[in-house]
């Protein structure tokens, strides 16, 4: 895991991988609050690494933490693993010859489950993963083969509205910094290729698309069945909408104050 201020994850995520996890590992980005001490109190290893990007955090992981178990798995300190995940994951380790495991986690909002569900790759035979060396959501670069494992990984995110906008605001800004500098994505942008890749395609136009915060809203709601959250559902559309409308603005912004400066 990597932390920043997780005093109120670490504990519960920590009892959640109790009897499962042989080590739990944590680079911490130098937390002000009880973060460590937390950790320390259930005997994980911690290390501290000055935060320069998601991408490089894992991978500063990867490189420096001395895991020696044959299999990994990169875990957030606001997810929890079901009881059918764990079971799975046991048995896929001890039979599979996959490389890496997919998994399918589930978002919750305001302390209430999502019919969002997200297929990521979380665990991999050790040393058989580096991650995208970008600022935000980096993705892990698997040499082998993938297979999907039944069962949830439950993404309890922020405890609180106000946590959430506060964590969304420094994830906006990293995004419309990736746009202005028209920085690197997390894989190639192909319309017809991976499944990443399409979905960096999509990324990359999504601000030239009309009516696209009205698309978007509409693809949470009707398509992905987010009405069946229903009040907590409708707020979280809005919200996901306001989240990519204000990387846009963002970005704006940065343009803004460049030819500015460009003019003085």
């Amino acid at each position: 895991m990597i932390s920043l201020n997780e005093s109120h994850n670490i504990d519960e995520v920590c009892l959640n991988l109790k009897g499962w996890a042989q080590h739990i590992f944590l680079v911490d980005s130098y937390s002000s609050d009880d973060t460590i001490e937390i950790a320390l109190s259930h005997g994980v290893h911690v290390v501290q690494n000055k935060f320069l990007g998601f991408g490089d955090q894992w991978n500063f992981a990867l490189e420096n933490l001395n895991i020696d178990t044959p299999w990994t798995m990169k875990l957030d300190p606001d997810e929890r693993l079901s009881d059918e995940l764990k079971v799975n994951l046991r048995n896929e380790m001890l039979k599979s010859n996959s490389t890496a495991f997919s998994v399918d986690r589930r978002l919750w909002f305001m302390e209430r489950p999502l019919p969002i569900y997200q297929n990521i790759v979380r665990v991999w035979q050790t040393g058989k993963c580096k991650f995208s060396n970008v600022s935000v959501n980096e993705y892990p670069i698997i040499a082998g083969n993938i297979s999907k494992v039944n069962g949830n990984l439950e993404h309890l995110d922020s405890p609180d509205l106000e946590h959430w906008l506060k964590k969304q605001n420094q994830y906006t800004s990293l995004e419309a910094i990736i746009a202005f500098e028209q920085g690197e994505l997390s894989d190639k942008a192909i319309l017809f290729g991976t499944s990443l890749q399409r979905r960096m395609w999509l990324k990359k136009i999504f601000y030239k698309i009309p009516f696209r915060y009205f698309i978007l809203f509409l693809y949470y709601w009707l398509l992905c069945g987010v009405w069946r959250a229903g009040t907590v559902g409708y707020i979280w559309c809005r919200l996901r909408t306001d989240v990519m409308r204000l990387v846009d603005y963002k970005r704006k912004e940065m343009k803004i104050k460049a030819i500015n400066k460009e003019n003085f």
